[in-house]
């Protein structure tokens, strides 16, 4: 396993099925739907395959995600504990976006107010997150898991890269989005022909 940081060439690595993993606010969702338009394949959100109506979770969500996985080509988050380890099986490259805890808790907050006042980014299933309001009384508040997850998410993409079981897998640790950017910019775009 490789582990590199954003300006790091690809090594002519096929970018086919990349996960984006990070906590809540990390941009998870944004960077898969960024690489799916490169790679010119319909972008799917895992949120899609998880939730339905008022929060629920779809009794077929694994089914529907390994499904997914079955494809050639894809990038999705890298979500859902269930399906992680067979999802990590078929990568040819993890999106670590290790982004500073504070960072990925302001984004939540700014994103959490878009979407109260409609002009954020829509959930799937229609669902809508709690206002701002109840972030002292919902242990659930997504502020508060956000929060809460940050070192858990770190932890998991650790373990992955200490365990070493995937031996061809590429591991892109970005920190900060002008990381992303230039990882965007530089490599992804090198190996895409400029995409």
């Amino acid at each position: 396993m490789k582990v590199i940081g954003p300006d790091d060439p690809l090594g002519g690595r096929p970018l086919r099925r990349i996960a984006v993993a990070g906590p809540a606010g990390a941009g998870k969702s944004t960077l898969a739907r960024t690489l799916c338009e490169r790679l010119g394949v319909p972008y799917v959100e895992f949120e899609s395959f998880f939730h339905g109506p008022g929060w629920t979770v779809r009794e077929t969500w694994q089914a529907d995600v390994l499904e997914y996985l079955e494809n050639d080509v894809w990038a999705i988050e890298w979500q859902g504990e269930a399906v992680r380890e067979r999802m990590t099986a078929r990568l040819d490259v993890l999106v670590w976006l290790d982004h500073p805890r504070a960072l990925t808790v302001a984004r939540v907050v700014r994103r959490t107010l878009l979407r109260r006042v409609g002009r954020g980014s829509k959930i799937a299933a229609g669902n809508v997150e709690g206002p701002l309001r109840t972030f002292f009384t919902d242990r659930e508040h997504i502020v508060r898991v956000s929060w809460r997850y940050h070192p858990i998410m770190r932890a998991r993409v650790r373990k992955v890269v200490d365990e070493d079981r995937y031996p061809d897998l590429v591991v892109v640790r970005l920190r900060g989005q002008r990381q992303v950017d230039r990882w965007l910019r530089g490599p992804v775009s090198a190996l895409l022909g400029g995409c």
